[in-house]
């Protein structure tokens, strides 16, 4: 790996923790740590790195659990050079794959650009959107989704129409290893006081309703079809259940929290225990949200 080092602009680093770039502040290291300085320093890395090697995208880090064990191969995180945000045309608003919602909703409100707050009540950055389908409020990407760049795995680089990515809730066509380093999306002419007013009504909301204080991972599991998935961890009597350090969240319960002394087992196991007792209790079986990645 340290050969491709000197062929790379951006900063290739070995055994990088990476509870401090997670929200729960929990896992292992990543093996390696790539950050590129452009797409195409990403590109030549991908184009000459063995095949056999895992690649993972690694965005906010708030809808991840990182196994103790650590990730194997090559974590990608995508730095400023990826996180920005321009109008276009026709109320297009071209964004970087490393791009915050709150950037994007906050770029297309000054704009005038509306249809596109909902990012706001999503934690991540574009990419992971666009890889999940990401939604929030009645909304998801592939309402206003127009077209995605993508690196695939083996350096190719594409531009893929919406239309392509199979979009389902909470899921994309995109394969493992693919990485979003740009997309398009799409909104409509609006008042700025009015899609402000709109952003503020979904952060209170969320600062109401969700545990923003604590160390979470976001929502946790899907929301089954016609369902809430924590109104059924509710009936399953797992408000406030705990392993070790890791407890469903008293104020949403499709929120696990890392009360301080966590491990990402102790989180995992517990989001297990969940979903055996909501299939015992309900016969619903209960579809994680959160990614799961890395070594036990």
């Amino acid at each position: 790996m340290i050969d491709y080092a000197s062929n790379i602009r951006g900063r290739l680093t070995p055994n990088v923790p990476l509870d401090r770039l997670t929200w729960f502040k929990t896992g292992g290291a990543a093996d390696w740590l790539f950050e590129p300085a452009d797409q195409d320093d990403l590109v030549a890395f991908l184009e000459q790195l063995d095949p056999a090697v895992p690649v993972m995208a690694l965005g906010l880090g708030s809808n991840l659990i990182v196994r103790d064990g650590g990730v194997p191969g090559v974590v990608i995180r995508l730095g400023k050079a990826f996180a920005t945000v321009e109008v276009r045309r026709d109320c297009v608003v071209e964004c970087g794959g490393g791009a915050s919602g709150i950037l994007v909703a906050s770029t297309a409100r000054d704009a005038g650009i509306g249809g596109l707050e909902f990012l706001r009540g999503i934690p991540g950055t574009v990419g992971g959107f666009v890889r999940m389908n990401g939604g929030a409020y009645g909304r998801e990407v592939a309402d206003i989704l127009v077209d995605a760049d993508v690196v695939m795995p083996d350096g190719t680089a594409i531009t893929v129409p919406a239309g392509d990515l199979g979009f389902s809730y909470r899921h994309s066509r995109l394969p493992d290893g693919a990485i979003v380093t740009a997309a398009r999306l799409r909104g409509e002419p609006d008042d700025p006081a009015s899609i402000g007013a709109e952003m503020d009504r979904i952060a209170n909301e969320r600062e109401q309703s969700q545990p923003l204080r604590s160390k979470t991972g976001g929502s946790t599991f899907k929301n089954p079809a016609g369902q809430k998935a924590w109104q059924l961890v509710d009936a399953a009597g797992c408000r406030g259940l705990a392993v070790g350090g890791a407890q469903v969240s008293e104020k949403h319960t499709n929120f696990l929290i890392n009360t301080g002394t966590a491990t990402s087992a102790d989180i995992e196991q517990l989001g297990e225990e969940v979903r055996r007792r909501v299939a015992e209790q309900t016969g619903v079986t209960l579809e994680w949200e959160i990614r799961r990645v890395g070594r036990p």
